[in-house]
């Protein structure tokens, strides 16, 4: 049984996560402003492979790494490669004007990130189903909206701290809070126990996982659209300023937060599995509002990203806590590779974007694609959860 300590610290964890997770898109601004960093699109986006590689890599063998190094030693090694990925950023302010020496520092920086992505958070996830055994999907909903709670204020720090005269302070304020979380982290057992991370092969989860892994992808894609190029479609189609650019992320991620929290309040009422079909109808609805609003009306496109985090709001911790409950054996294995193929949709949206706007391709017509494969993600919603029947045995080979 976790200690009250032990559940907080994970929970905090997750918080913190957050914060470090969209601390690169928070600042899309300042890397595309060409008094900056005068990245284009397509370095913008193609910062952001690094990372997905090493995140996937990360998540698929996380419970591998568990059993050789331990559970809690793998949470460690990836808040301290968050750390990491943190000092590299700061550091690369002071050589922004160098694209020879700065553009690769942030590839190294981002590649450090998806490590801390990867490694952190399935074992975060695990850590909160294995510590509220009579409620894993309200438990799993409340840490990952506490990561949402993190995703939504990073972009408010760095509008202050660009207020400020140095939105460095965004990283360096993550460095700080990462030295914290290890120094308090290390002390705890933060036992997870050995069925939680089992050798598992990939060859041995059933059929049924596929479906969770292609909706992951299909999430990955729509969260990524809104919640990394939200503030450049704003600047650059509606006319927006750098600080209602921030403001929409910040809605958007701040909805994201409101949501998870909203749904497991309301799980009683509003049963999981309908939660999980209707969102994704309104990412269909919300992505072709975003796709037709007219120029020059940013008021509008800050409450459309703000309605897209809703939409998103409990899409992955709810797809990961029926994953988990379908293969209960395997469920840190599951759950690394529900994280790794929601990195690739990830990564297919931050870099595939940047050379199709380059290309001429409008953000407009880049959500709208959007809507499509949101309408897609809605179908499969049935698929994963089609009435929530008992599972077969996980262990048992694929049909």
């Amino acid at each position: 049984m976790a200690s009250p300590t032990e559940s907080v610290v994970i929970n905090v964890a997750g918080l913190v996560q957050g914060i470090v997770l969209v601390t690169f898109p928070a600042a899309s601004t300042i890397f595309t402003a060409t008094t900056e960093y005068g990245l284009s699109s397509s370095q913008y986006g193609g910062m952001f492979l690094p990372q997905v590689v090493t995140a996937i890599a990360a998540s698929l063998l996380g419970a591998q790494l568990a059993n050789k190094i331990t559970i809690k030693r793998v949470y460690l090694l990836g808040l301290a490669s968050s750390f990491v990925s943190m000092g590299l950023l700061i550091v690369s302010t002071l050589v922004e004007s160098d694209h020879s020496v700065v553009y690769p520092l942030l590839l190294v920086a981002t590649a450090f990130l998806g490590a801390g992505f990867g490694l952190t958070v399935p074992v975060l996830n695990t850590y909160s189903s294995v510590f509220h055994p009579a409620g894993v999907d309200r438990a799993v909903l409340v840490l990952n909206a506490l990561l949402g709670l993190g995703t939504a204020l990073a972009p408010v720090f760095v509008a202050v701290f660009v207020g400020l005269g140095f939105w460095w302070g965004l990283p360096a304020l993550s460095v700080v809070l990462l030295v914290v979380l290890l120094l308090v982290s290390v002390r705890l057992p933060l036992r997870a126990g050995a069925s939680s991370v089992p050798a598992a092969r990939w060859s041995r989860l059933p059929a049924r996982f596929w479906f969770y892994a292609t909706f992951a992808v299909t999430y990955g894609v729509c969260e990524t659209m809104s919640g990394n190029w939200s503030q450049l479609d704003l600047t650059a189609e509606l006319g927006a300023s750098a600080t209602q650019a921030s403001v929409a992320l910040a809605a958007f991620w701040g909805m994201v937060t409101g949501g998870r929290v909203l749904f497991a309040a309301i799980d009683r009422w509003l049963p999981n599995r309908i939660t999980y079909h209707i969102l994704p109808f309104a990412l269909v609805v919300v992505f072709v509002l975003v796709a037709v609003l007219p120029r020059h009306d940013a008021p509008a496109g800050i409450a459309a990203f703000g309605l897209a985090g809703l939409g998103c709001s409990a899409l992955l911790p709810l797809t990961i806590s029926f994953c988990e409950a379908d293969l209960t054996t395997l469920s840190a294995a599951a759950t690394g590779g529900v994280i790794a193929f929601y990195q690739l949709g990830y990564g297919l949206a931050a870099f595939g974007i940047g050379p199709l706007h380059d290309a001429g391709v409008s953000f407009s017509a880049i959500f709208g694609l959007t809507a499509i494969i949101a309408a897609a993600m809605a179908g499969l919603s049935f698929l994963v959860a089609p009435n929530r029947p008992k599972p077969a045995p996980a262990d048992q080979p694929p049909m």
